[in-house]
């Protein structure tokens, strides 16, 4: 299995809407600046074409698997190869991160079309 050596991130810029507005006078507090330095070297990859969303109050729950046959009839059962949990201001990181992902991806290759039976017709 290949590993993706040194994939560079997309950055995601903040947007307008999750700027507070500051009120006339108020102090201004910015962030401290970090550096991330990622480290895969033990890191595995694996393959999902499923993926159930779940939340609580306080997190998200991403279930990942393969469903090894996604036309079948009848019940399937699928395999959760992978559950990632995280808090919702992360998931929303994340969501911005996959959008910006998505649009550069669908500018380079063409529209994505998620409705199977579209894809079917227009072959």
């Amino acid at each position: 299995m290949a590993k993706e050596k040194n994939a560079e991130a997309p950055k995601v810029e903040p947007s307008a809407e999750a700027e507070a507005p500051v009120a006339a006078g108020a102090p201004v507090v910015q962030a401290p600046q970090q550096t991330l330095t990622v480290d895969d070297a033990h890191s595995t990859a694996s393959y999902a074409n499923f993926c159930r969303v779940s939340s609580t109050p306080e997190e998200l729950i991403l279930d990942l698997g393969l469903n090894p046959n996604p036309f079948a009839q009848g019940e399937v059962t699928i395999h959760v190869g992978q559950r990632i949990i995280m808090n919702h201001f992360t998931a929303k990181r994340l969501l911005q991160a996959l959008a910006v992902t998505l649009q550069r991806h669908e500018q380079a290759f063409g529209t994505l079309e998620t409705d199977v039976m579209r894809r079917l017709r227009s072959n």
